[in-house]
């Protein structure tokens, strides 16, 4: 996490991508040239209009691989910002993994370990999930230096975004498998000096009122 405290209340909307051609049947990772479906630019453009009714959002980061560049487009320009690329929002680096099927991963003996004690496994060739978990605790903590006391959005992936999310409230990392990232949903974390406060997660639907209004 940051350095320092905020010193005023930040919101972070953690954006999962859009749906791919590959979602729910292969481990993308990393690789390269994995774009949108249309299903997927349909989910971004909903997420863009469900972020649109809150207040001003001050920047929108995105993770560099093409699915979370394409879903956080349409979220930037209905504020007329750029895009910013944050390379610790990216992807597991899940090594050998990358590209496999998962019903072929699910036969794999280590599966079982992936799923109830992640946080003593390392994917061959790859990351581990307590380094992802700290990449992702990093980026989000500068983004809340960079911004205190403003709105802002963070297009990631699934895994990243659940194992943030088990950070901010002090879950134990092996039970992160329990929390459900669909594809372009919004999952609300207030960071204050206190500490961080979560107020919605995996929202496809209508945002918390709560949020405010621009």
């Amino acid at each position: 996490m940051a350095s320092t405290p905020p010193t005023r209340p930040t919101l972070v909307l953690l954006v999962r991508h859009g749906q791919t051609a590959s979602t729910g049947r292969i481990l993308p990772g990393r690789a390269p040239g994995l774009h949108l479906n249309a299903a997927g630019r349909r989910q971004a453009a909903a997420a863009a209009q469900r972020i649109g009714r809150l207040r001003r959002v001050a920047a929108v980061y995105a993770s560099p691989l093409e699915r979370a560049r394409e879903t956080a487009a349409p979220i930037a320009a209905a504020r007329r910002l750029p895009v910013q690329i944050e390379p610790d929002l990216v992807d597991g680096e899940f090594g050998a993994w990358t590209g496999q099927r998962l019903a072929a991963l699910r036969r794999k003996p280590e599966w079982r370990l992936v799923q109830h004690h992640p946080s003593g496994f390392r994917f061959p060739g790859g990351e581990s999930f307590t380094e992802m978990q700290a990449r992702m605790a990093n980026a989000v903590g500068r983004l809340v230096e960079r911004h205190p006391g403003q709105l802002v959005v963070a297009v990631s992936h699934a895994d990243p975004i659940r194992v943030a999310l088990a950070h901010a409230l002090g879950m134990p990392l092996d039970f992160f498998q329990r929390i459900q990232i669909a594809p372009a949903s919004v999952t609300a974390i207030v960071y204050r000096p206190e500490g961080a406060v979560v107020l919605t997660v995996n929202s496809t639907a209508g945002l918390l009122d709560g949020f405010g209004r621009r």
